[in-house]
């Protein structure tokens, strides 16, 4: 019998200590929630469909989308696409809306062709020197006559920069043409905390995944994504989806498609290149980075962001924000660790000049990390795990908004401390700045009413932390 005692206790003793490290090693949420499947969701709109519309009239300007033009917020690129022939490459603006007063810029027109395909024509148009914070209109025509067709937009400017100046960014990434892309970019247009621009974190049209890269898909993009990028900025990053080299067709040249039809004020940062760039809008810094480009030690990408860094003011944009495709820090099975080499240069730039966010899409799924880093790990020393960092952004991986391939669904077990929450499950993401100090951030999964956030932080700027007094739990 006392055998039979002492044997039970051991048992039980082991049970208690295997039940607390699983308690060290579960330090995060993953959500319960189950995402109703439809097999067809995840095929791509029908050609017919109504968001792919053409606009009416001959010639008329289509696929109509604005980016930030300059590094201070003064300025806008307008970009848009005419069919048949060039004609009008000029850009009518004004304010306010009944100003008998326009002004006029002129653009630029290219073309490119890609294996059988040729493009229409891309006229690409910035515009400098607006006033900050003020709605102008604009408009744009398919031809150089009266009985020309035009269209007519708008577009705010942001506040001019500064420390408290509140501001709110849109967050998608891999969106695609999908019916889940369709209800993640109307859940973006329908939330109620009403995006001033929206951070792009890459993945854009998916049409590498037709034969030869079909590029009539990326026009198909281009008059989705109209009802909204025509109106507010979209800030672009590109992924892996843009690469866009297709060798058996003679297309070797990366990012053909991407860099015609977007075009991003890289030199304005003094980048050498549009796949890596940086801009300052209302209270926040951007830097914007390329995860398919050459970034080792010494390449231009790794120079610029050297010197891009140092250049932050924080008294004057005190939110420091990072965007790249390829996470440096996921706990999803799907492109497990393909950021490492990434994150082994770069984190330790991060943590000195503690950037508050890193956002990153490639993984079809939604997580947030707690503040940790791994700096300390030089491959050799067995330092791998990654610790906690109050100097360390917060990483956010968002490439949940709707593509052709389905969601990531398979997790790695058991969740690692860094993870925080992870969700398998569209969406879209919503970084509403307060003032130099606070920062909310929401996640809105798409099957939930427009203002339901998912999953939900509040955020203390890394450079102001000290001033900040009485922090509750639900911040970090």
């Amino acid at each position: 019998m006392g055998l039979k005692i002492g044997l039970s206790c051991l048992i039980l003793g082991l049970g208690l200590i295997i039940l607390n490290l699983t308690g060290l090693c579960e330090a995060g949420e993953t959500s319960s929630y189950t995402r109703n499947s439809n097999v067809s969701d995840i095929c791509d709109m029908p050609l017919d469909s109504d968001v792919f519309s053409v606009p009416p009239g001959y010639n008329a300007p289509q696929q109509v989308h604005i980016t930030q033009g300059d590094y201070e917020g003064r300025g806008v690129i307008i970009s848009w696409i005419t069919p048949h022939e060039p004609g009008s490459n000029t850009v009518t603006y004004w304010a306010p809306e009944n100003s008998n007063v326009k002004s006029h810029t002129d653009g630029v027109v290219v073309t490119y062709t890609f294996g059988n395909y040729t493009s229409g024509h891309i006229h690409h148009c910035t515009i400098k020197n607006l006033e900050y914070d003020t709605k102008y209109y604009y408009e744009i025509a398919g031809g150089l006559g009266d009985d020309a067709t035009t269209r007519q937009f708008w577009f705010v400017t942001p506040p001019k920069p500064g420390p408290d100046v509140p501001y709110t960014f849109g967050l998608i990434g891999d969106l695609g043409q999908t019916h889940d892309s369709n209800n993640t970019l109307t859940h973006y247009q329908f939330n109620p905390v009403k995006g001033q621009s929206l951070l792009f974190i890459g993945d854009l049209s998916y049409a590498d995944r037709y034969p030869d890269h079909d590029n009539n898909r990326w026009d198909t993009w281009g008059r989705f994504i109209e009802r909204s990028a025509a109106y507010q900025p979209w800030i672009w990053t590109v992924g892996n989806h843009e690469i866009d080299s297709v060798p058996h067709i003679g297309e070797t040249v990366p990012f053909k498609p991407y860099t015609h039809r977007f075009f991003v004020p890289f030199e304005a940062s003094g980048s050498t290149s549009p796949l890596w760039y940086s801009i300052k809008r209302a209270s926040a810094h951007i830097i914007v980075m390329s995860s398919y480009s050459a970034f080792g030690v010494y390449t231009p990408q790794w120079k610029w962001v050297e010197g891009e860094l140092p250049k932050v003011n924080r008294s004057e944009t005190p939110w420091l924000i990072v965007l790249m495709h390829c996470p440096m820090y996921s706990s999803n099975a799907h492109h497990y660790m393909e950021g490492e080499a990434m994150r082994v240069l770069y984190e330790p730039w991060f943590v000195e000049y503690k950037v508050d966010v890193v956002f990153a899409g490639h993984v079809h799924s939604y997580e947030r990390s707690e503040r940790v880093s791994n700096i300390a790990y030089n491959i050799v020393n067995g330092l791998c795990t990654p610790v906690k960092d109050g100097s360390a952004p917060v990483y956010i991986t968002i490439g949940d908004g709707g593509n052709s391939e389905g969601l990531a669904i398979e997790m790695t077990e058991p969740q690692p401390s860094y993870s925080a929450y992870r969700e398998a499950s569209f969406g879209h993401g919503m970084l509403n700045i307060k003032n130099r100090t606070h920062a909310h951030f929401g996640w809105h999964r798409n099957q939930d009413g427009f203002a339901v956030e998912g999953d939900s932080l509040w955020f203390i700027n890394r450079y102001w932390k000290s001033s900040v007094k009485g922090a509750g739990r639900a911040t970090i």
